[in-house]
């Protein structure tokens, strides 16, 4: 055996006993060993291998397989710019915490600065987006060399999940390889290549650490942002205080839940009396919520189990890695929200079936963004999963009638890159229906996640995409005023006309186009089969008016 294949042999190996379930794949020449050692694995049924032609939708399919199982999922490349092509990825996993590990293969160091064939400096290509960077040395026929690389492949997966230090995130590992490539007859290898006889070489414990205890008092609410999980409902429920929680924060259900608290924060008087908020994950996704948390005589309470925190307004009073609630908020204060939210939902759902107005040859029930969210949240259902691009569309699932479904977005750095390879990733690891809610420029921007090999596994995902013919969402910021109307077509409008029917039929991926709120209902409630795109066409000149509209409205309960 040689040093490259028995290299691949044993990290593949390890990488399974490290608990590696899945794995992607952007082949090259450089990576040979690693793909094939992968596609023997896959063959065994020791792993499910994923293989993608465009590195950046390998990278973000993997960002979906690991937002889908929770495990961390290895990511294989060869060298050059395939490496740099990672790069979103890699920040994507880096904000959000996701234990992304990059395999990235490399020409030996000593061609580096030599003008050799597809070959750079990759060492710490990525910066500090990575927790943890190595490179294992070049690949050589001695002994040592067995422990060397299972305990890299060890401390590199315990690193991404953050098992010591509870900041999970991405690794790089730089993986040198020598010719050979593929296997040869060398002789045996100095050593065995046996790994322990259970789990991985090194078993990495977790760290502990107790919760802080928050007493009933102020006027307090609880924001869940992104990723925040379950504990910020529980949290809620048991202080007797407002939820204000993201569609992808995993919080957005039970009897605490405040649907609208955007428009309630934003054109009512009750969010004046906040005295304190709690807040868990990543919250991202409004102004009125940002506004609330700068605001200089509110206390902020961060609830992080991570190494990291947010605190964008730099007013977090204190940070704590959980959090006991000893006692309920005796007062009508969540009375007062829960009947504020059921005003101003009657409101909005008033607006929405209205439909928007003020475009040329508009009609009256006509659907919007927010309209077409609340019908997609509808059909999911509760034990359905979704996938939500950002800008415009998970701002319309935010003002979308509670459902308790599960939401994934890639809301770490809020880009709209790899959304469909995110969702085809996510859908994998759901094994069952799966939907996805994308804006136009969003599948634009990933529609290489749709080329799947004929031998690679497919599943079952339905994408509802909301075509506004551009960026939609710099209608309703102040890009959208009157005053910038000689540039924002061609500066933010970004209008492309693309067919999208055709861009599907490309791929050969089944594409329909629906008009009405009832045509996509009846859409929606087709058994999903495969990946099919439904493609729902609204009006962007309306999207200023609309908002306008839902603000007028619930400012007037």
């Amino acid at each position: 055996m040689n040093p490259s294949t028995a290299f691949a042999t044993v990290v593949v190996d390890e990488l399974i006993r490290s608990g590696v379930r899945e794995a992607v794949l952007a082949p090259g020449s450089r990576s040979t060993p690693l793909a094939l050692a992968l596609a023997a694995a896959d063959r065994d049924g020791r792993l499910r291998l994923h293989v993608r032609i465009d590195e950046r939708t390998a990278g973000f399919l993997a960002i979906g397989l690991i937002r889908g199982t929770g495990l961390p999922v290895p990511v294989v490349t060869t060298s050059g710019t395939a490496v740099a092509n990672l790069h979103p990825a890699v920040l994507e996993a880096s904000h959000s915490g996701l234990p992304l590990i990059v395999l990235s293969a490399d020409r030996p160091p000593e061609l580096r600065g030599t003008g050799a064939n597809q070959t750079t400096d990759q060492l710490k290509v990525f910066g500090d987006a990575v927790r943890l960077f190595h490179e294992l040395g070049t690949p050589s026929k001695q002994l040592g060399q067995v422990a060397y690389w299972r305990s890299s492949i060890a401390r590199a997966v315990s690193t991404s999940v953050g098992a010591r230090t509870a900041d999970p995130g991405p690794v790089q590992l730089n993986c040198p390889l020598v010719e050979p490539l593929v296997p040869t007859d060398d002789g045996d290898w100095p050593e065995p290549l046996d790994g322990r006889t259970t789990g991985p070489w090194t078993s990495v414990h977790a760290t502990g650490a107790q919760p802080s205890a928050v007493a009933p008092g102020p006027k307090t609410v609880v924001v869940a942002g992104d990723g925040a999980s379950q504990a910020a409902r529980l949290a809620a429920e048991a202080g007797n205080w407002p939820l204000f929680a993201e569609p992808s924060s995993r919080a957005r259900t039970g009897p605490a839940v405040i649907s609208s608290y955007r428009l309630l924060l934003a054109a009512t008087s009750i969010g004046d009396e906040i005295e304190r908020v709690i807040v868990f994950g990543h919250p991202t996704l409004s102004r009125p919520i940002s506004k609330l948390l700068a605001r200089p005589e509110v206390e902020v309470i961060v609830v992080a189990p991570t190494g990291l925190w947010p605190d964008a307004a730099h007013r977090a009073a204190s940070v704590v890695t959980g959090l006991e609630v000893i006692g309920s908020d005796q007062t009508d204060w969540l009375d007062r929200w829960l009947h504020a939210d059921q005003l101003a939902r009657a409101a909005v759902d008033k607006v929405l079936a209205a439909g928007p107005t003020g475009a040329v040859g508009s009609a009256p029930g006509g659907l919007s963004g927010p309209l077409v969210a609340a019908v997609l949240g509808e059909a999911v259902g509760a034990d359905g999963m979704l996938v939500v691009a950002s800008s415009n569309v998970v701002r319309d699932l935010d003002l979308a009638p509670v459902v308790p479904i599960r939401t994934v977005a890639n809301r770490g750095l809020a880009g709209i890159d790899g959304t469909l390879s995110t969702a085809v990733g996510a859908a994998l690891a759901n094994a069952g229906a799966t939907y996805a809610l994308v804006g136009d420029l969003a599948f634009l921007h990933d529609s290489n996640g749709l080329v799947i090999g004929p031998a690679e596994p497919r599943p079952d995902l339905r994408i509802v995409v909301l075509n506004d013919n551009g960026g939609g969402i710099f209608a309703t910021l102040e890009q959208g005023g009157g005053e910038h109307a000689d540039h924002f077509e061609r500066v933010f409008g970004t209008p492309h006309n693309v067919d999208l029917a055709a861009l599907c039929a490309a791929t050969g991926t089944p594409h329909q186009l629906v008009e009405t709120a009832d045509e996509l209902r009846e859409v929606l409630a087709r058994t999903v089969a495969g990946i099919d795109v439904v493609e729902v066409r609204v009006d962007r000149s309306t999207h200023r008016d609309l908002h306008a509209d839902l603000h007028q409205a619930v400012s007037q309960l």
